[in-house]
């Protein structure tokens, strides 16, 4: 497991890229299939790695108090399927099952997204406005390894001045996870 930093390649107001994925529950979805949304998150995740799993119940949480108000989660997971088969679509169909996933769980097959998007850990949490526009990268709270305490929610602050159509004015935190796992 080889732990990384989130990176920023996308800067604030740069338009999210589209992308073309299949979801868990058999649909296939673009940024278009949420142009309704007040704000879009969108987790580079995985169904592996243990800082996602210790996220998951902060994931749940945000789709919770924000969901109704507008925001869309999305998770994208980008991990080479050959070599970690635990990340494959069937796992990730299971992983969704398990969790009771109320967003769609993509599989980015060519890993493309992520590279567009400059993903490099999972999690790495991007939050689009409602016109798709990068409002704010970093964090989704302070708890940087798994079993922390969390003392900041960072991506909730976040998504609360999007919905108040508000500019985040946070710096970039980089979010810490492993690493996405490319395709030789």
């Amino acid at each position: 497991m080889v732990l990384l930093e989130s990176k920023q390649t996308l800067t604030v107001n740069d338009k999210a890229p589209d992308f073309r994925l299949n979801g868990t529950d058999g649909k296939t979805y673009s940024l278009p299939s949420f142009s309704q949304a007040k704000a879009v998150l969108i987790i580079f995740g995985c169904n592996h790695c243990p800082y996602v799993k210790a996220k998951m119940a902060a994931i749940r949480e945000l789709h919770e108090s924000f969901a109704s108000r507008g925001l869309q989660i999305i998770l994208i997971n980008s991990n080479d399927p050959v070599n970690y088969p635990d990340d494959d679509f069937e796992h990730m169909i299971q992983f969704a099952q398990e969790n009771r996933f109320p967003f769609p769980y993509l599989v980015d097959d060519t890993q493309d997204v992520a590279k567009q998007y400059g993903a490099v850990c999972t999690p790495d949490p991007f939050l689009f406005d409602g016109k798709h526009e990068l409002a704010w990268h970093g964090r989704l709270d302070d708890a940087m390894s798994p079993g922390a305490p969390v003392t900041k929610k960072d991506m909730a602050e976040a998504i609360e001045m999007v919905l108040q159509g508000k500019k985040v004015d946070k710096p970039f935190r980089p979010s810490m996870g492993c690493s996405i796992k490319w395709k030789e």
